[in-house]
């Protein structure tokens, strides 16, 4: 289908990317990689009044060290978070999310910050976020302002991102040393998760120290499975981490769909969950 016509405006740098959005007004879009917004225009679910394409903006590229934090450009492409050294020694969790996105030709072209702010309940990004305490710095008409991941999603393919803003950057705390995995459960290959399990955990002397698990396809938004953290501290064997995992369905507000009814998207985030964690600890 061919969509609906719109005007063009290539950015090259942020203020001139805001400024096109506020002379587009509510129905302007932006452009980066493009693997989410190209569909929905094909589809015509969405009829821009302008697009802002800004895939050139060298601010919104790359990963770099801020202290403590490891910050990720918005218009890093999924391959460039997946390769970058400093992602792996220090946001894992981050870079095996990542491998799992759709498939090679998609990881080349989209973008993390693309992911992100397109918040499909299905993605497998946003539980990283969410599990990591992840901060998004967003800018708008007035300036540049933080937003935590807790705040950040606020329901299916809706973000604290406003129409007239722009995601710049994500950063991610370091856990060096810390192991992760992300188990993700789909009927094909390169299909969206009908669950997904981010852990990322700490041993110490052989056991669980601290742990942060996220959880996707859940409900509307990512989960942050708090009741799972607190109940795997002390954990030594995969027992004890299965009886922990248990507590993975608490306070899910899980739905029914052509993947799954309710009771088995709850099993699911028991189960992985449960292999999430004990391969991040390395107990299987």
């Amino acid at each position: 289908m061919i969509p609906i016509a719109f005007d063009y405006k290539k950015a090259t740098s942020v203020d001139e990317a805001l400024a096109a959005l506020a002379a587009g007004g509510e129905d302007a879009k932006i452009l980066g990689g493009g693997q989410s917004l190209l569909p929905v225009l094909r589809l015509r679910l969405n009829a821009p009044s302008v697009v802002v394409d800004c895939s050139t903006i060298d601010e919104l590229k790359g990963v770099c060290e801020d202290g403590n934090k490891v910050v990720v450009g918005a218009g890093t492409t999924h391959y460039d978070v997946i390769k970058n050294p400093m992602v792996n020694q220090s946001v894992s969790l981050l870079a095996k999310a990542t491998a799992s996105v759709a498939d090679p030709q998609i990881r080349h072209r989209g973008t993390l910050g693309g992911a992100l702010a397109h918040a499909d309940p299905r993605a497998d990004q946003p539980p990283v976020a969410i599990a990591l305490d992840a901060e998004f710095s967003i800018a708008g008409p007035g300036g540049r302002r933080t937003v935590s991941a807790a705040d950040f999603f606020i329901g299916p393919f809706e973000t604290a991102v406003g129409p007239d803003e722009i995601l710049v950057s994500v950063a991610f705390p370091k856990l060096d040393g810390w192991g992760s995995h992300y188990e993700k459960f789909n009927r094909t290959a390169q299909a969206w998760s009908i669950v997904g399990a981010a852990a990322a955990v700490r041993m110490d002397g052989g056991k669980i120290a601290e742990a942060r698990i996220g959880l996707t396809n859940v409900g509307g938004t990512p989960h942050r499975a708090t009741t799972v953290e607190q109940a795997l501290v002390g954990a030594s064997s995969i027992a004890e981490v299965e009886a922990a995992c248990a507590h993975a369905s608490d306070g899910l507000e899980a739905f029914a769909d052509d993947d799954a009814d309710v009771d088995y998207r709850t099993h699911l985030a028991r189960v992985l969950t449960a292999r999430a964690v004990a391969k991040a600890a390395g107990l299987s």
